[in-house]
């Protein structure tokens, strides 16, 4: 998967997210999410140990390619804190690609000059409407992403 790929997931995965919490009165909604997504897990999870082997994520090629790097404990599985670990790490990467100035935050025009998907959601991610999107927001926005998993 190349950077404009994983870039595009990962944007994707925050603004359905910030769409998530623009819509908090939809709880109904969530726990389907949730149940959706536990029902995709076990069904990678073949053997239901509560964690993935090389054979169960071979198919997704982004996740093989990663397997050494996001097994920390190199047990030859990935458990799912081992991959929320790497998914921090790799949107603290993408984030500071996105904020030019390294001032810790992303501003409407550095979201529109590089993540037009992101820009398009600014206004729901930007909690307290000061005009740029802080660590603070984004952590917002990940917080209710796990609650759904």
């Amino acid at each position: 998967m190349n950077y404009n790929i994983k870039s595009t997931i990962f944007l994707a995965t925050i603004i359905f997210s910030a769409s998530f919490v623009a819509s908090t009165a939809n709880a109904a909604p969530e726990s389907n999410k949730s149940d959706a997504m536990k029902a995709k897990m076990q069904k990678i999870d073949t053997d239901g140990d509560g964690k993935f082997s090389r054979a169960e994520i071979a198919q997704y090629k982004g996740l093989a390619k990663n397997f050494d790097k996001i097994d920390t404990n190199n047990d030859g599985y990935l458990t799912k804190d081992e991959m929320k670990a790497q998914h921090a790490k790799s949107a603290e990467s993408k984030l500071k690609a996105i904020d030019s100035n390294q001032d810790g935050r992303i501003s409407r025009a550095e979201a529109d000059a590089k993540t037009p998907m992101l820009a398009k959601h600014f206004d729901k991610i930007d909690a307290n409407k000061d005009g740029f999107i802080d660590k603070a927001e984004m952590e917002t926005v990940r917080l209710h992403r796990q609650r759904r998993q």
